[in-house]
C-alpha cells in the first residue's frame, strides 16, 4: 500500500480529530532557508482553507537564534508571507515528540532526524514522499534570488498538496 494511500485511508495521523489540532514540524539544515519558507507558507495557505493546524520549522543543524536568510525573507514577501520574525531553532528531542508529523526537506535529512531520535521513526517523512511524489528540496543557501524564487514555488506547490491531503482525511 503507498504512502498516500495509507494516509487517505487514515492508516497515518488516525484519531478522532483527524489532522485538526495536530503539529506538523518541517526540518531541513539550519532553518534559515526551506523549512522556515515552508512554515511560513503552510501557516498562511491553511488559515485561508480553514484548517486548524500548528505548523513550525526547526534545523537539524541550526544555530538557536539565526533569522532567515536574506533571500529567503525577500521572496516570502514577494509572494506574500512574512518571515521577519523568525528566528531558526534546533530540532531536539521536546520537538520531535511533541510533533504529530515531522516533514524534512531532503532523504538524508529524514535519515538524520530517525538516526537522532529513533523514536520519532514512525512519524518522519520527506514533504514530497508525504505528498507521494519522488524528490527532494534542494538547499537554495547561497544560490541567487531566482533559485530561492523556484525553491518558493517548489515548496508551495507542495504545501498545497499537503493541505489537500489533509483537507480530505
Amino acid at each position: 500500500m503507498t504512502l498516500l494511500k495509507q494516509i487517505r485511508q487514515g492508516e497515518i495521523m488516525q484519531n478522532n480529530n483527524g489532522f485538526n489540532d495536530k503539529k506538523i514540524i518541517f526540518v531541513c539544515t539550519g532553518n534559515t532557508c526551506r523549512s522556515c519558507m515552508a512554515e511560513a507558507i503552510a501557516k498562511s495557505e491553511s488559515k485561508a482553507m480553514g484548517l486548524d493546524i500548528e505548523f513550525s520549522s526547526a534545523g537539524i543543524y541550526a544555530i538557536k537564534g539565526s533569522s532567515a536568510s536574506y533571500n529567503a525573507s525577500k521572496v516570502m514577501e514577494e509572494m506574500g508571507y512574512d518571515l521577519s520574525c523568525h528566528i531558526s531553532i534546533p530540532l531536539n528531542l521536546e520537538i520531535t515528540e511533541d510533533s504529530e508529523l515531522i516533514l524534512t526537506m531532503t532523504e538524508s535529512h529524514k535519515k538524520a532526524v530517525i538516526n537522532a531520535f529513533p523514536s520519532a521513526s514512525k512519524k518522519v517523512f520527506t514533504l514530497m514522499e508525504y505528498i507521494g511524489e519522488q524528490s527532494d528540496i534542494e538547499d537554495p543557501f547561497g544560490g541567487d534570488i531566482s533559485t530561492y524564487r523556484g525553491i518558493s514555488l517548489a515548496l508551495r506547490s507542495s504545501i498545497n498538496k499537503l493541505l489537500l491531503i489533509i483537507r480530505e482525511s
